[in-house]
């Protein structure tokens, strides 16, 4: 049986981190099958112009090219040139609740994602993307500092 992981990137020393757990990890399966995610924070809830609606769909594809060629493809290659079976992707969204979905939707067993260093009084208002992963993932989340 094939286990799936899903390696939640963020194009940080963070991310590189979770991804050397995830290979370490993996390595140590008889069979298991790598998952490097991108989510690119994006919230729907604004109000525009058809005109700006059409650039800002613009501007999506561009940071989907912009965020696959130079985090997902560059970790994809790595884990592949490693002997592991691997892919990935790059989504928009609400970066927790993206990622555990597709997670589900992949079939995933688990998510690791490194965890995130920024302070401020944003994070302590709203949280972060791990925090909200971690309370609400329907698999278990591994957290690598």
């Amino acid at each position: 049986m094939t286990i799936k992981i899903v390696i939640g990137l963020d194009g940080t020393d963070t991310g590189e981190r979770a991804l050397a757990f995830a290979k370490e990890l993996a390595s140590k399966m008889e069979t298991c099958e790598l998952l490097a995610i991108y989510v690119i924070e994006w919230s729907p809830f604004t109000f525009q112009t058809a005109e700006e609606n059409a650039q800002r769909h613009k501007r999506r594809e561009e940071e989907i090219a912009l965020a696959t060629s130079r985090i997902v493809e560059p970790a994809v290659t790595a884990l592949k040139a490693a002997g592991f079976n691997a892919s990935g992707m790059v989504r928009h969204g609400d970066v927790a609740e993206t990622l555990n979905k597709l997670t589900v939707e992949n079939g995933g067993a688990q998510i690791i994602v490194g965890r995130a260093s920024s302070d401020g009084f944003a994070k302590r208002l709203f949280g972060s993307s791990t925090q909200n992963l971690v309370m609400h993932a329907d698999v278990p989340v591994t957290v690598v500092g």
